[in-house]
């Protein structure tokens, strides 16, 4: 039978705030346990919530970077279970009336674009944290009440590479907001993956599994990949596919049973009696929306048109605000936008990769890599220099140091000068009469050779557009 996969995701992401969504207590990462924690956010008798603006600023301007309806009229709303790590007895999110309503995503998946919906957007606060220690389990409350907010697509993907890539655009969406900073190894952005499999063709869709909790791009595909062979094994064999929650194994590559799946009824949500409806103005609306920078998909459509940069060098350097706006500014040094493409493709990214830094810790600053392009480009310098600089620079060297300085301290001008060059290529030619004979006899490799020999004996400071013009008339004979 031929089965296709029916995947919606539910993203959950930290807001970028200093207090709690219903408390003052801070949000910080990685402060000793239970430290950050007051009344309100551990649950005790009589502590009343009180509601952080801020998070409602930025769900709402999530909400409109994301082509939603702002719902002016939203209710917080208790929804209860039970968990260690949930001293109220209930979550305070959103249900019925959630904030923000009906939008959508647009990205690219192999070149192609694709446009995900986003089925609603609220606000919530988080739970505790269990910590497992052999026959003793701990609860750390710090991430308790720390405000999140949960982006429901759509179940609109049918491939792991394209949950991947959506999971991917959301989070360049949060990051150019400046509303999470999209860290998932320390649990800022948590993906749960809503799985079913169908026969290709039908209109129901199948039983949906809930894979819980995944916290990596290449495992929310490899999860989703497992699973949607797991369920179709099942239905092959003629088994029914069981509605739950599983979590998914890294180690062994699997996703594991972890519950049967809630319905909504069962958390018995209801308004919270201690928080009012929130009513939002068109002037706070319209107040949040002047905040809308150019978000990621906009700026790589620009680029690739301003600049006349293909979609994929476009992609790439948009992937962040900070990297989109150090390309700029190095263009507008070097004049050249592909070149200039391909060396923070290229360089700059592998030595961020390497010394684990961000765009903006860069060793190598915009203008340095912009006047590298440039002086290739005016034959000033040839590309065996500039690299010899860019990696002097990634090293540390030169610090605060414009590429001028560093040439002219250094003696690293490119020689153009047709005499001397002439002079060291008659030198190469009468030492290698050999070689010499056997390129005139029609071995045109050894070209090459006489190359390496003339911009080894000038260091690399020749200018090879000169040397290879004269070079090839050298030899010739004329």
């Amino acid at each position: 039978m031929d089965f296709e996969a029916v995947i919606g995701l539910e993203v959950h992401a930290q807001l970028l705030t200093k207090s709690k969504i219903f408390c003052s207590c801070p949000t910080a990462f990685g402060h000793g346990d239970n430290e950050n924690v007051c009344p309100v956010c551990t649950g005790l008798p009589g502590a009343l919530p009180v509601l952080n603006k801020q998070v409602v600023d930025f769900a709402i301007l999530t909400g409109l970077a994301l082509n939603c309806k702002i719902q002016k009229h939203n209710i917080f709303a208790r929804k209860n279970y039970f968990y260690p790590d949930l001293p109220k007895g209930y979550q305070i999110s959103q249900y019925e009336e959630p904030i923000c309503l009906g939008g959508k995503l647009t990205f690219l998946v192999d070149g192609n674009e694709m446009t995900v919906g986003v089925t609603r957007i609220h606000m919530e606060e988080d739970a505790g944290k269990n910590t497992h220690h052999g026959e003793f389990s701990l609860v750390n409350l710090n991430r308790s009440s720390v405000p999140l907010l949960e982006i429901v697509s759509e179940p609109d993907m049918r491939t792991p590479k394209q949950a991947g890539e959506y999971l991917r655009a959301l989070r360049s969406v949060l990051l150019y907001l400046g509303v999470c900073d999209g860290n998932m190894d320390e649990g800022s952005l948590r993906c749960d993956a809503n799985v079913s499999v169908r026969t290709r063709g039908a209109e129901k869709f199948g039983t949906k599994v809930e894979l819980k909790n995944i916290n990596s791009f290449r495992f929310v595909e490899k999860a989703i990949e497992y699973e949607i062979g797991r369920q179709i094994d099942l239905i092959e064999q003629g088994q029914k596919i069981v509605q739950e929650t599983r979590l998914y194994d890294p180690d062994k590559n699997r996703t594991v049973g972890m519950r049967s799946k809630e319905e909504a009824h069962d958390y018995r949500y209801f308004p919270d009696p201690d928080l009012l409806p929130l009513r939002l103005s068109d002037e706070w609306i319209d107040g949040v929306r002047k905040q809308l920078p150019e978000l990621p998909y906009e700026k790589m459509n620009r680029f690739a048109t301003q600049f006349g940069l293909p979609r994929y060098d476009a992609q790439i350097l948009t992937q962040s605000r900070d990297l989109a706006q150090y390309f700029e500014t190095a263009v507008k040094r070097s004049n050249n936008p592909k070149g200039t493409s391909n060396w923070i493709m290229s360089e700059l990214l592998r030595v961020l990769n390497d010394q684990k830094k961000e765009v903006a810790d860069s060793p190598v600053n915009a203008d340095q890599l912009g006047d590298l392009v440039r002086l290739i480009d005016q034959g000033q310098m040839s590309g065996k220099i500039a690299k010899g600089i860019f990696e002097d620079l990634a090293a540390g060297k030169f610090s605060n140091k414009t590429v001028e300085q560093i040439v002219k301290e250094n003696g690293l001008v490119q020689v153009t000068d047709t005499k001397a060059i002439e002079a060291v290529i008659d030198k190469i030619i009468a030492a290698n009469a050999g070689q010499v004979e056997q390129y005139r006899s029609g071995k045109d490799k050894l070209f090459g050779f006489f190359v390496g020999q003339v911009m080894k004996e000038m260091k690399g400071q020749g200018s090879p557009t000169v040397v290879n013009d004269l070079l090839k008339k050298k030899l010739k004979g004329e």
